[in-house]
This record gives C-alpha cells, structure tokens and sequence, in this order.
C-alpha cells in the first residue's frame, strides 16, 4: 500500500491497515505559498519536507498574497498588469482576474470572505472589491503611495499605510471613510493589528521604526527602535511584522537589508533579540501552530525557517527571484 502524499490535509492521526500492513500517517501537513516577484510564479513549499513541491507561472511581478478561508483560492496582487488574480489550489490554474488601481501591494480579506481591500500604490486610492460578484464596490482616497493593509480581527476597522504622506489611515468598514490618521515615521509599510484588536502595529522602513496605535484612542502609545551591532542605522528597515496569538506574547518584524528578524516582547515592547536571516528580509508567516515562522528573503532568493521555541533559524529553502509574499495553507 502506497504512502499518501500531499495536497491531502490532515487534522490529527490516521492508521491505514492492508495486507497485514498499518501506516501511520502524520496529520499536520500544510504548504507554504510564496510569490516570487521579478519570476512571476508562485512557489508552493510542503510544510513537512520543507521542500519546493510546486512552481506555478502566473501575472506579472506578483506581491502581496492572501488565502481564501476555506483554503480553496489564493488571491494575487498581480502588481504590473494592474488587476488581482485568483489561483485555483486545487488544479493549480488562474481561474478568472478581481479589479484593482493601477499597482496593486497589499491587501486583506474581510471576516465574511466577501471583500477585498486592496492597497493601489500608483493612485492613492483603496479599492473595495466583492469577490462573488467580481465588481468595485468603491475606491477610497488616501494618502499618497498607499501599501499596507490591515484589518481588525473583528473587521470593523482597516488601517492603510501610506508611504509619501507617512499616515496610518483608519478607515470604518461600515461607512467605508477614514475616521481618523495617524502621521508615523517616514515610509510606512506594513500594518498588523493584536488578535484581540487593541493595538495595530505599523513599520516605518525609512525611519527606522515600529509605531504601536492604540485602536480606541487612535494614538501612538509606544515606539519601538532597533539597533544591530556593527551595522549604519540606515541598514535597518521595518518592513513585515507578525504578532503572535498563541500567548507567547512575542511580536516579529523583518528589517529588510539588515538581513535579520526582531524579536519583541508585547508587553514591554523591548527587543529581546535578533535573528540572522536572508538578505533583503521582507515578509512573515506563521505555520498553524506557530511553532515556525518562515521569512521571504528578496535578494537572497530564498525563504527562512525559524524554529520559534529554539529561536533559531533551522533552514533555507530557495525559491523564485524576489520571494515577497508569504502566507500558510493549513
């Protein structure tokens, strides 16, 4: 009797018995998507052999990616042809296009898994977007070079980061207006809000810097700095945050040519290490668990496994050129 392989999805433990025969299947598989951004693919890593499973072509210069809640979709900012595509995980193929602005980065899908929020970097606007009936639902302005985009855990309220204006703006999800905006350190790029929605984080690339928001007030309560040994200040780039959910309490951000990780403390909000990692550190996912953290490496090529309990890199997988987005399929 033959081993089952990948893209079969387990949730605990199975015995298969034949032939006088029992195999003892694991049943924490999942895979790893990332877009290579100068290859035009997406590369699909297992996320038990850590290996490159899959290579698959899509649009031009793919960036920010984000999963459909039941796992079946991965939708694509396809940031050149200016439109977000839709990749089929079953079959492996780009089913149909969703509009965007010219220059789509980041985006975030609502609770319901009906609306996309889309950063449109060339047109200070973000787009709305339903997925079901494939339309604009409305186009936001904001700042001048939107990009991230966060999105409450309760999804009452999204937060875009605009790089020239140097604002977090909070925008109502209900009322679809910006209710308020918060000026940051300069070229913010991405925002991530705590699993219970008190706090969003937002990266300053150029300044150097994590600005921690409160949600309620809309004001900045702390804000975090770093400081590598041996290297120019302006080396250190925030860029990619991830904040834990599972009570470690511990929050991580990618700092780009530093080639390394900060590792924070969400209460005190001291860095309590750095992690070596690929060059050109840029985005962060989390495995189910959290048990490990896999880093997008732009000019390394490749994406870095943390092992998140030993605090220590345990390998590199190399993918396209450019890795930028990340995100893990259960």
């Amino acid at each position: 009797m033959k081993k089952l392989k990948s893209p079969f999805r387990l949730l605990g433990s199975v015995l298969l018995m034949g032939a006088g025969s029992v195999f003892a299947l694991p049943l924490h598989a999942y895979s790893i998507y990332v877009s290579n951004e100068k290859d035009n693919t997406i590369s699909v890593i297992d996320g038990d052999s850590l290996e490159v499973v899959e290579t698959i072509t899509v649009g031009q210069r793919p960036r920010g990616i984000v999963l459909s809640h039941d796992g079946s979709k991965l939708y694509m900012c396809t940031s050149d042809d200016d439109h977000v595509e839709v990749l089929d995980l079953s079959t492996g193929k780009v089913t149909h296009t969703l509009p965007s602005g010219p220059d789509p980065e980041l985006m975030e899908l609502s609770p319901d898994g009906r609306r996309l929020y889309i950063a449109n970097e060339d047109d200070n606007l973000v787009t709305v977007v339903d997925v079901e009936e494939r339309r604009k639902v409305v186009e936001i302005p904001v700042g001048i070079e939107p990009e991230g985009i966060g999105l409450s855990p309760d999804g009452r309220w999204l937060v875009n980061t605009s790089e020239t204006t140097n604002m977090a703006h909070f925008i109502n999800t209900e009322t679809l207006e910006i209710e308020a905006n918060v000026l940051v350190d300069t070229r913010p790029r991405v925002a991530q809000f705590n699993s219970e929605g008190t706090e969003v984080w937002v990266s300053a690339e150029i300044g150097g810097t994590v600005a921690v928001i409160d949600v309620e007030s809309k004001e900045i309560v702390q804000r975090i700095e770093f400081e590598v040994r041996g290297l120019p200040p302006e080396a250190i780039q925030p860029v990619g945050i991830r904040l834990s959910s599972d009570g470690s309490n511990k929050a991580y951000v990618a700092l780009g040519p530093a080639a390394r990780v900060a590792v924070i403390d969400m209460e005190s909000y001291e860095v309590e290490k750095y992690l070596l990692v690929g060059p050109r550190v840029w985005n962060l996912a989390f495995s189910p668990d959290q048990s490990r953290l896999f880093t997008t490496n732009g000019v390394g090529g490749d994406v870095s496994v943390i092992d998140v309990a030993k605090q220590r890199v345990i390998k590199s997988v190399k993918v396209g050129r450019l890795p930028w987005g990340v995100v893990v399929r259960p």
